[in-house]
């Protein structure tokens, strides 16, 4: 794919929704970390209507910290792994509290170094809640970047690495909020909806659906 095609991709992509979010729900960069924590292997919906329940009360690290992995627990038990990811969560509020001033960090260093956060969790929180430009790929965000051509790539962190190569400046902050939509509600896993795609006559997928 070249490089007007890609432009003219997300130029569209930005034309369609020139203001982009996260659908998690959230105040601070504190209760977005944990919302993202929560959402491997999850869908938003079950993190929100969890999440709902306890950051009204519990959302700070002391007070999270003080609510307890089991308390943690049942709120969020509804949700895959939650046993893993209450324990991480209590040891990431513990951590903040320890050694950033209950602050969320804002270096990628120093957020993967938290229990339970990885790169992609770290690009979230840096994109989303500091405004950097960084590329958080997930399950449709790699679809959507080998399925298009806009970015194949063997792996996660290889698509993320092209990515940030061919993405024009100008589009690199909202970037990966348009594919992770694109991917959630149009080029879904099963069967594109290519009929419906704004970008389709861009797309270099081969099987395009005709419904």
């Amino acid at each position: 794919m070249n490089a007007a095609k890609r432009r003219e991709i997300f130029a569209r992509l930005q034309a369609a929704n020139p203001t982009p979010t996260t659908e998690l729900e959230y105040e601070t960069p504190f209760q977005l970390l944990i919302a993202v924590l929560l959402s491997a292997q999850a869908t938003d919906k079950s993190v929100n209507l969890a999440t709902r329940k306890f950051f009204p009360t519990y959302g700070t690290p002391q007070a999270l910290l003080d609510l307890g992995e089991e308390g943690l627990a049942d709120y969020i038990k509804t949700i895959g792994l939650f046993r893993t990811k209450a324990k991480n969560t209590i040891a990431t509020c513990r951590m903040l509290l320890e050694r950033h001033g209950g602050e969320v960090p804002r270096s990628r260093e120093a957020l993967e170094a938290l229990p339970g956060v990885g790169r992609k969790t770290a690009n979230v929180v840096l994109n989303t809640a500091f405004g950097e430009p960084t590329i958080a790929v997930d399950t449709h965000i790699f679809r959507v970047s080998n399925r298009t051509g806009i970015a194949p790539g063997k792996n996660v962190l290889d698509v993320e690495l092209k990515l940030e190569k061919v993405i024009p400046p100008e589009y690199r902050l909202d970037a990966h909020h348009w594919l992770i939509l694109h991917g959630r509600y149009v080029c879904v896993a099963r069967k594109p909806k290519c009929p419906q795609c704004g970008i389709s006559d861009l797309c270099e997928f081969k099987q395009k659906s005709a419904a």
